[in-house]
């Protein structure tokens, strides 16, 4: 008689390859981040960030709020509902990976750091409440929420790639320049983040500010804008003429010259109007935008070993030599 197996059996409903139904749920888990910065913005824009006061509770006595509370205790438990949505799009990628952790291994990881992500972001908002809104973890808050906007889209990118091990598809110097060029986006939004911080939207009339000069901020968060900007179109010139081995690759690319583009548009517009609480909150969603589409380019300076073989051994056998 046969010894009883070690491992509980994997239930059969689980995918055992990147099906339906991972795609569309890691599809709703992107979109259900972004949403959650439109709405974190539209708390801080209409001056609702303690339309809630306590946490997790939205009152002493009431989880959820009470007429008395208005419109602004509306706008902040909704988005706290929609934390919820997230959390449990992020739970169901997990399961849905579950059967393939092993095989892909990077995709179970992405999943996973998702999922935690959205319960220490759950812990951070709570903390920016307690704490009165203040600037600096707002701030973080923020910047939490972007990354994990980066994160699924970096599972969107690498889900439809074949398993196994990478190699770099463009020359030593393109891959730098991504890299730099992936630094000054970081630092254009961490001076955007400070610029915020120091200027009038504080979420609620009680917040205080970070006590940086806006007028100045606002400068120096459009320098390294401009310096993202000319960089993403030598990126892109470059990967164009590299567009028969890596399409991808130029198509990204141009789809960030283009996000960046109208970026600096509505920050313009921003600037010379007041800070209209439109354009700010459309800002704010370009900017996570922005550093999804670099984390796909920066994904795509490499490719799956066996594809790059495969093109290979395509090429010597189109110049008559015998593949072996």
């Amino acid at each position: 008689m046969s010894a009883p197996p070690l491992v509980a059996p994997r239930p059969a409903w689980l995918p055992d390859r990147v099906d339906g139904r991972i795609r569309v749920f890691a599809w709703l888990s992107f979109i259900a981040e972004v949403l959650i910065i439109a709405t974190g913005g539209a708390v801080r824009l209409t001056g609702s960030g303690l339309g809630c006061p306590t946490w997790p509770t939205c009152t002493a006595d009431s989880l959820v709020p009470t007429p008395e509370m208005g419109i602004h205790g509306v706008i902040e438990f909704g988005n706290r509902t929609l934390t919820g949505l997230v959390g449990i799009l992020a739970l169901v990628v997990v399961v849905l990976v579950w059967r393939l952790r092993r095989k892909r291994r990077d995709l179970f990881i992405l999943a996973l750091v998702v999922l935690g992500g959205v319960v220490a972001q759950a812990i951070v908002g709570g903390i920016t409440v307690l704490t009165g809104l203040n600037p600096f973890i707002v701030g973080f808050h923020y910047v939490a929420s972007l990354v994990l906007v980066c994160v699924t889209a970096a599972f969107l990118s690498r889900m439809g790639d074949a398993p196994g091990p990478r190699v770099r598809a463009v020359p030593a110097w393109y891959a730098v320049l991504t890299h730099i060029t992936t630094l000054v986006l970081a630092l254009t939004i961490i001076f955007g983040v400070l610029t915020t911080g120091a200027g009038p939207h504080s979420g609620d009339a009680a917040a205080g500010r970070n006590g940086f000069n806006a007028e100045l901020l606002e400068h120096v968060h459009a320098w390294p804008g401009y310096a993202l900007f000319v960089l993403s179109l030598i990126l892109l010139v470059g990967s164009w003429r590299r567009r028969s081995s890596v399409p991808s690759l130029a198509l990204w690319t141009a789809l960030l010259v283009v996000v960046e583009l109208v970026q600096i548009a509505v920050g313009l517009y921003q600037a010379r109007n007041g800070l209209p609480v439109v354009a700010v909150g459309v800002h704010m969603v370009l900017a996570a935008l922005s550093a999804a589409t670099m984390t796909v380019v920066v994904l795509h300076l490499k490719r799956p070993q066996p594809e790059i073989d495969a093109e290979r051994a395509a090429r010597v056998g189109e110049a008559g030599v015998p593949v072996s």
